[in-house]
């Protein structure tokens, strides 16, 4: 059976963790790592303004995104978590690959 084809995170969280990651990535950077269009990543970046989850500034022709990470997430089932939460798992370098596994939780390493 194959698992392509889907994620367990949406498009939207993907845009977000690049940003985190890097706060200066052109749309065309962020849509290449994610693997959509650059007209999707400037429709996410949209929403994501809307919702306040990101805030825009102009900055003489390109625009600057900063995070809001003090939201909650927006389904009922995730409402008491942050964004910080999320992102604090997904966007830093150990999200990048795998911990060691002495760093999993619960799991006894060795």
């Amino acid at each position: 059976m194959s698992t392509a084809g889907w994620t367990f995170l949406t498009n939207h969280t993907h845009v977000l963790v690049c940003i985190t990651r890097d706060p200066d990535a052109t749309m065309r950077a962020i849509a290449r790592e994610v693997g959509i269009t650059e007209r999707a990543v400037q429709r996410i970046v949209g929403e994501l303004v809307e919702g306040g989850y990101l805030t825009r500034t102009r900055d003489g022709r390109r625009n600057e995104y900063a995070v809001s990470s003090a939201q909650p997430l927006r389904h009922p089932l995730e409402r008491t978590t942050r964004l910080e939460e999320l992102l604090s798992l997904l966007a830093t370098d150990r999200g990048r690959g795998a911990p060691p596994d002495h760093e999993l939780a619960g799991v006894p390493s060795g």
